[in-house]
């Protein structure tokens, strides 16, 4: 994994707007010798736009993760579960709806009157149906097992052919976590820790082979700090959470053996819904675990006005010498377009506080269907231009 040695480097955190005929093929359940010709020409683009955005180091825009409408933000995850083989859909838990993974929420109840009307305005702008909504009723009932190996091998080889002549200086691939797999109910395993190391040994498949493909490796776990709201929040119980966050530590380890490293960043985020987030439990209960993920680099929330603050941590938690960190210096929950100015201020005192070389400069999450194609884009664009001020002024 390249570092800034020189400059500060700039990436993101993965899903970037899907162009629209690209949505409608996914929307209409297209075949696939309709589909994978726009998915292979879609992803060449997108590594192009990012390179022109003057973003260093790139992905396919998780393109290969269906999102069937504009605002369907749920592809990050869902789209491992046709992957996997051991789950069958049960009707009845599927009349459930979402509210068959609801476990309670302590902030959902505070803002009762908010969440209702976000669940309507989200209703009426996903007609286009979404790729979790799929997923309602879908129950383990049998082995666990990867067979999604003709997919991350199509997604592999569209990135490494978008990659051809692009000015970019490293690309990664994402996957999700074991963690936060265990959305879907078990009814399997004998509990959810044999549950859980079963998904470990699946997905660490899908792991090699991102990085055999020559890719970064990306994983994705908001569950990992997420999940404090649904179900430890209730009692303050903040030692029942990080004993359950130790264990997934331990899971997403177990499926990494074997992985250098060097290949791999770990990315947490508290969930990148437009919400008050006053249940986000706090960077400084996880982060001597999340130091624990074998990973060379860590991608973190810092640019929203909830976790911002949370840079100094690092005034006092060392980071482990070769680790690199990826704050999110833009981010997905504002249209409010960030400044250069205030996006290099946000790496100064990143690099000032741990090294200009352990920094990247990043989102706080995936930007695709959480802000519009425009925002985005400008986005990247402030990044880029934030990071080249702060390269200025740290190497000046």
């Amino acid at each position: 994994m390249k570092r800034s040695t020189d400059r500060i480097f700039t990436t993101h955190v993965g899903s970037l707007p899907r162009p629209k005929d690209l949505v409608e093929l996914y929307r209409d359940n297209s075949p696939d010798s309709t589909l994978f010709p726009r998915l292979r020409s879609a992803v060449a683009e997108v590594v192009q736009e990012q390179a022109r955005f003057g973003i260093d180091i790139v992905n396919d825009g998780e393109f290969g993760k269906a999102m069937r409408s504009a605002m369907d933000f749920g592809a990050w995850w869902s789209y491992v579960y046709p992957r996997l083989a051991g789950y069958e859909l049960r009707e009845e838990e599927a009349k459930k709806g979402r509210g068959a993974w609801t476990f309670g929420s302590k902030e959902r109840k505070e803002f009762a009157e908010f969440y209702a009307a976000e669940a309507s305005a989200a209703a009426t702008a996903s007609q286009g149906g979404t790729s979790t909504a799929r997923l309602y009723g879908l129950t383990c009932i049998a082995p666990v097992k990867y067979t999604g190996q003709a997919a991350i091998q199509r997604d592999s080889q569209n990135l490494k052919s978008a990659l051809t002549g692009a000015r970019v200086e490293e690309a990664f691939m994402t996957a999700v976590s074991p963690a936060t797999l265990q959305i879907l109910p078990n009814a399997y395993y004998k509990d959810r820790e044999e549950y859980t190391w079963a998904l470990a040994e699946a997905i660490r498949e899908e792991y090699k082979a991102i990085v055999d493909a020559g890719f970064i490796l990306q994983i994705d776990d908001p569950a990992l700090v997420d999940i404090y709201d649904w179900w430890f929040s209730m009692n303050d119980d903040i030692a029942g959470f990080r004993k359950w966050a130790a264990f997934q530590v331990e899971a997403v380890n177990h499926a990494l053996e074997g992985i250098p490293e060097d290949r791999v960043r770990f990315h947490i985020c508290w969930g990148s819904w437009h919400g008050p987030h006053k249940g986000d439990v706090g960077l400084k209960h996880v982060v001597d675990l999340l130091l624990k993920v074998k990973a060379q680099a860590y991608v973190i929330e810092a640019g929203n006005v909830r976790h911002e603050h949370e840079w100094k941590i690092w005034k006092t938690t060392k980071l482990p010498e070769g680790k690199v960190l990826i704050p999110g210096v833009v981010s997905h929950a504002t249209n409010v377009l960030e400044h250069p100015e205030l996006v290099a201020d946000r790496i100064v005192r990143f690099a000032e506080t741990i090294g200009r070389e352990n920094v990247i400069a990043g989102t706080d999450c995936g930007l695709g269907g959480r802000v519009h194609p425009q925002i985005a884009w400008a986005k990247l664009e402030a990044l880029s231009e934030g990071a080249k001020l702060a390269t200025k002024e740290l190497w000046s």
